[in-house]
């Protein structure tokens, strides 16, 4: 990474999440004013690694109604990375407007008050999920396909896109929008984490008959991407769909997340059609689908247009992931004999 921004000051929203963390980071370790807005300011948050030279502005509850004033006086580019993140077992009756209170209607806030507070780019990490949830073998998405949101955390992704469009329209401030697929890395959760431990463990996992592909973004180069759209006149008004660069199979990902353990994956062969039945009828249809399923992404327009490429390959950012892992078991076993 070699972009620098001594002379930016940027406020970066979702300091304290799993991509706000290393981005936050990152910019700091290039000398950049960094402000970070955080809903509860403790001092665990105050004294992390992470947020260490940062400003921390309190900012309350992300809303229509959030003041923003303060904390965007003298900002040049504003990162949201906060959000209403995607819930894997939805149990609101509304879910649609809990994901537009925060992913929309905060967000189109947020870029207002920026743009009357003269800042100059705003930054929206969205997500490959408005584009749909999965691809034919060999068709990934791309830019100009048409938004396909199938469920209310994307379709609020997607409305905020067309709000801050309308928005850069109106105003003259340059707006980036960008689009990953799973991200992983130091301090991912969810079922990514969940696999990793798996694999950790050395426990059998039947998918050695999963014949997919599907794209991926290590943490490490998204916060690159995200670096080299700051002031990049190229990134004015686009929307970018990112990744590694490198699609794997389910099998191959695993294979490659055993090696960063030292291990080998233990994979057994397994009809996808009865992974999916048996997954269904344990109400987990959906992270079969993700297993088995293709999700590619077409990178072509950030290669040409900002001349980006991954500058970690998917065994570097595996191999940090794994690291990361040990670190924490370690760090945890400690604690239980102390």
């Amino acid at each position: 990474m070699s972009v620098t921004f001594p002379n930016k000051t940027i406020l970066l929203t979702g300091a304290s999440g799993f991509v706000g963390r290393h981005l936050a980071t990152y910019l700091l370790q290039q000398g950049t004013a960094l402000r970070c807005p955080l809903r509860q300011i403790t001092e665990a948050n105050n004294q992390t690694d992470e947020l260490a030279g940062a400003t921390i502005f309190p900012i309350g509850n992300l809303d229509d109604r959030t003041d923003w004033h303060q904390a965007l006086q003298g900002v040049d580019v504003v990162i949201h990375c906060a959000g209403r993140v995607h819930v894997m077992h939805e149990t609101a009756a509304d879910p649609l407007s809990l994901f537009r209170q925060v992913n929309v209607d905060a967000t189109l806030h947020l870029a207002e008050q920026a743009g009357l507070a003269g800042v100059k780019q705003f930054i929206f990490l969205s997500s490959i999920k408005v584009n749909g949830e999965e691809t034919a073998l060999g068709q990934p998405f791309s830019e100009n396909q048409p938004a396909a949101p199938q469920d209310a955390y994307a379709q609020s992704k997607y409305e905020a896109e067309l709000g801050l469009f309308a928005i850069a329209k109106r105003t003259g401030m340059h707006v980036t929008i960008i689009r990953p697929p799973l991200i992983y890395g130091a301090g991912v959760g969810a079922n990514f984490r969940s696999l990793m431990r798996v694999l950790k463990k050395g426990l059998p996992l039947p998918l050695a008959s999963v014949h997919n592909l599907r794209s991926f973004v290590y943490v490490g180069n998204l916060v690159d991407f995200i670096a080299r759209c700051i002031d990049h006149p190229n990134a004015s008004n686009q929307l970018f769909l990112i990744s590694d660069g490198f699609d794997m199979s389910t099998p191959g990902l695993l294979q490659r997340g055993a090696r960063a353990f030292g291990k080998k994956a233990r994979l057994l062969p397994c009809p996808p059609w009865l992974l999916t039945t048996i997954a269904s009828l344990l109400c987990r249809r959906a992270a079969a689908d993700r297993v088995c399923q293709c999700l590619q992404v077409n990178i072509q327009k950030a290669r040409t247009l900002l001349n980006w490429s991954a500058p970690f390959t998917v065994e570097q950012g595996l191999q940090a992931t794994a690291l990361a892992m040990i670190a924490d078991d370690h760090l945890n076993d400690a604690k239980k004999n102390t």
